[in-house]
């Protein structure tokens, strides 16, 4: 298959050589920085807009920072809507708002092809080792017929519902993931602070009901001081502030997701916004004015 494949960041390069090693032509920008080695050593393919790249592809994948983003690649000058055809397919797998995404998926329909928002969840390891979640959204026949491609990156895939479940879903994963980063981060600055050894506690931790995802890996960045992205902060802000604006929208009160925004925003104001979202620990270890390692 033609696949167009625009954003290969961090996730999406491992994520279109996935593509690749399946046998699938893959076509992309060309950026003022260098494209991944990576991709460009399988035999990526090199367009000069994202109209071509949706000319030459058959399904047109999109892994962006932020809504304005998705906007100006699909529907800007030489974007994407201008170069698609009856019959072909958008994927956006981007984490963006859910409300725009049910505007991007019409005016994509209207155009006679499908759309499917599919936000993914795993950070970088789960994209360099197909394993990410895949969050869909859209029509049942459209999800059949991209799901073999779904299949090369991810191992949990699930069709939520129409288009925008899937960026819901992608809502709800970050405020998860973001309060259980602030839970590890208060116990394991607690036990710094009450004079134990936060790294044995964790492991004390791993052995009962505490245990989780995010106390195995991201706790072991913070007593490792390994606040390299992963998934930045500023990105992680970004999807709390969706969060918080629909709360606001739908009037459901989200009180501890916004606890969380604030200790990343803290921790901005420190100039960490590109430090991984783990690295929240360190708004809390000021506040206590204890670390739980030296760094």
């Amino acid at each position: 298959m033609k696949i167009g494949f625009i954003g290969l960041g961090i996730m999406g390069s491992p994520m279109a050589g996935h593509l690749q090693d399946a046998g699938h032509e893959v076509y992309s920008l060309k950026h003022r920085s260098p494209l991944p080695e990576h991709n460009v050593s399988k035999g990526l393919k090199v367009c000069k807009s994202a109209k071509e790249v949706a000319e030459a592809a058959e399904v047109i994948i999109t892994i962006v920072p932020d809504t304005p983003d998705v906007e100006r690649v699909l529907f800007g000058p030489d974007g994407v809507a201008e170069g698609l055809s009856a019959g072909k397919t958008v994927v956006d797998m981007s984490s963006i708002s859910p409300t725009a995404t049910k505007d991007f998926a019409q005016r994509i329909v209207d155009l006679g092809c499908g759309y499917l928002d599919a936000p993914v969840s795993g950070g970088q390891a789960g994209a360099e080792n197909a394993a990410l979640t895949i969050m869909v959204g859209g029509s049942q026949e459209t999800f059949d017929r991209i799901k073999p491609l779904f299949e090369l990156m991810g191992k949990n895939i699930t069709l939520v519902g129409g288009n925008g479940d899937g960026q819901t879903c992608k809502v709800a994963n970050q405020i998860i993931v973001a309060l259980n980063i602030e839970a590890v981060s208060e116990a394991l600055v607690f036990a710094a602070k009450a004079g134990a050894d936060p790294a044995k506690v964790r492991q004390a931790l791993m052995g009962g009901f505490a245990s989780s995802k995010i106390l195995e890996a991201h706790g072991e960045k913070m007593l490792k001081r390994a606040f390299t992205p992963g998934f930045r902060i500023e990105l992680h802000q970004k999807d709390l502030n969706l969060a918080l604006q629909s709360a606001r929208d739908l009037k459901v009160s989200l009180p501890n997701t916004a606890t969380a925004q604030e200790l990343f925003n803290a921790c901005a104001a420190m100039g960490g916004s590109g430090w991984d979202h783990s690295a929240m620990v360190k708004a809390l270890e000021k506040l206590a004015e204890k670390k739980v390692a030296e760094d």
